[in-house]
């Protein structure tokens, strides 16, 4: 910013003396003289004439005179925008958003919480769903953002990163359009006898690994394909494109234009809820502590 040496300069020439700015500036007039010799090097222009009673401003002087107060008020405001932008960015949750993992549940329950939060904002950070990355972004909280809100029943996650349950989302089936099924309000799990149903791999959602042992012990006429353990686009169009159908959950039903999701009859759900740091700051877990208050709430009504 602005040479503080200008402070120096200003004080003398103000003054009209380097002894009287040196009482000014509780320092020896010696050190205001080397201070303004300095000044004078650095600028290499002559700014002070020393007179018999006093000193006396340059042509030079006046004008860095004229313009130092000013130079020395922007750069203090400079200063204090930049802390003010540092301070809100101690004050703005970041969020993780997909087109799997979208952050309008969390804004539903900004909405109810907020007022505990009143100079918080928030700041929404776009992040990729794909089976090779989803765990670096996951081990991303508290660096990159702040919360991610979403389905969580993998081992893996769970291992990152801290949960809060929120909800549960039922358990569905998707199929290309043109399918048999697409037109149905409701199947039951007989419906599927002769299908290719494609679900994540075995070993990592508890929910997941259920379902798999219900339909191989009691329903073996589905043909079960493994997935990745993280869907990604590219799971969906492969069930668009191959006209097998896909064990979804119903908050993906607009996922892919070309695949329309059927409820089951069946009891299968799975968890949703808020991913956080390990490590979490104190006001993260705030939050977390309020939005915890405010279930209990709800189920006290």
């Amino acid at each position: 910013m602005y040479n503080p040496l200008l402070d120096t300069f200003i004080a003398a020439a103000d003054c009209g003396s380097f002894t009287k700015a040196a009482e000014k500036l509780y320092i020896s007039p010696t050190a205001v003289m080397k201070q303004m010799n300095t000044l004078e090097a650095h600028l290499n222009l002559k700014l002070i004439e020393r007179t018999p009673a006093g000193i006396r401003l340059t042509p030079a002087g006046e004008v860095i005179y004229r313009d130092a107060k000013f130079l020395i008020d922007y750069s203090r405001k400079s200063i204090a925008d930049a802390n003010a932008a540092a301070h809100s960015y101690d004050t703005t949750f970041c969020v993780g958003t997909s087109l799997l993992n979208p952050a309008k549940p969390f804004m539903d329950l900004w909405y109810r919480v907020n007022k505990s939060f009143p100079d918080y904002k928030l700041h929404l950070v776009p992040f990729e769903d794909n089976h090779e990355g989803i765990l670096s972004e996951i081990g991303q909280l508290g660096k990159k953002f702040d919360f991610l809100i979403g389905v969580c029943d993998s081992k893996a996650w769970l291992s990152l990163c801290r949960f809060l349950p929120l909800g549960r989302y039922r358990k569905m089936v998707a199929v290309p359009g043109g399918h048999r099924l697409a037109s149905r309000k409701r199947i039951d799990v007989k419906d599927l006898y002769g299908e290719t149903l494609m679900m994540v791999a075995r070993g990592d959602s508890g929910v997941n690994d259920f379902i798999r042992n219900d339909l191989e012990r009691n329903h073996p006429q589905i043909h079960i394909e493994d997935t990745p353990q993280f869907y990604d686009m590219s799971v969906f169009n492969r069930c668009a494109e191959t006209g097998n159908v896909l064990l979804t959950i119903e908050c993906w039903q607009d996922v892919h234009p070309g695949l329309v999701s059927v409820p089951v009859n069946w009891d299968y759900s799975i968890p949703y809820g808020l991913l956080y740091s390990l490590n979490a700051p104190e006001d993260v877990l705030r939050f977390v502590n309020v939005v915890k208050e405010a279930g209990i709430e709800k189920q006290r009504e």
